[in-house]
């Protein structure tokens, strides 16, 4: 019998299920908070699974039933179903201005609109694509929207020695969030990671 190789390094959730590598199943940890949440958020420190964590439930909503099979969730999740993901990840890069988060965050809209066969008429306005984006993947995929963010204050944490800079990422990040609370009756879930404490106002302008 061959052994199986340890998936060091890799957040792929296809990639370790198609490349025979070991996993440990979480699917039933992950069904369960879909059963009995909506809004979630998970900080831990970096190295910490997070990153594959959140792309087994985009595997999952997005029904991709041949990389679960043998796993908890095989027999347990509803295969007809298929729910539109909207993933943003913050990981990559630096980003030292709001000028150049704002920008990263509207090609990471265009992304989603390219993955999901949607188009938002303001592709300049981050709130109104974002809010758009949710609403049209809804009608055309026939399902409330998935909402995964994946090292949501990393764009703050790397510009801390600048202040004023920081304080600016942090309302740009602010302004997207926000529009997940408004698009409530929109979403199904939504899951998103980080290595600080999330802050309320993040997600709201109250």
């Amino acid at each position: 019998m061959t052994r199986r190789r340890l998936p060091i390094g890799i957040q792929t959730f296809r990639e370790i299920r198609e490349g025979c590598y070991y996993y440990v199943d979480k699917t039933g940890f992950a069904l369960r908070l879909i059963d009995e949440g909506k809004y979630y958020f998970l900080s831990r420190p970096r190295r910490f699974g997070k990153s594959l964590f959140l792309d087994t439930l985009a595997e999952l909503f997005a029904g991709n039933e041949a990389l679960f099979r043998g796993l908890e969730a095989d027999e347990r999740w509803d295969w007809e179903r298929r729910f539109p993901v909207v993933r943003f990840s913050f990981g990559g890069g630096l980003m030292q201005s709001r000028a150049e988060l704002d920008r990263r965050i509207l090609a990471l809209l265009r992304k989603n609109q390219e993955t999901l066969g949607v188009v938002c008429r303001d592709h300049g306005d981050i709130v109104g694509c974002f809010s758009e984006l949710i609403e049209a993947a809804q009608s055309a995929h026939g399902e409330r929207v998935v909402v995964l963010v994946d090292e949501y204050d990393k764009p703050i944490l790397d510009n801390l020695s600048n202040p004023d800079s920081a304080r600016a990422i942090r309302d740009g990040l602010r302004n997207l969030y926000s529009v997940i609370k408004d698009s409530d009756a929109h979403i199904r879930f939504a899951f998103l990671t980080g290595v600080s404490k999330f802050s309320r106002s993040a997600c709201s302008r109250d």
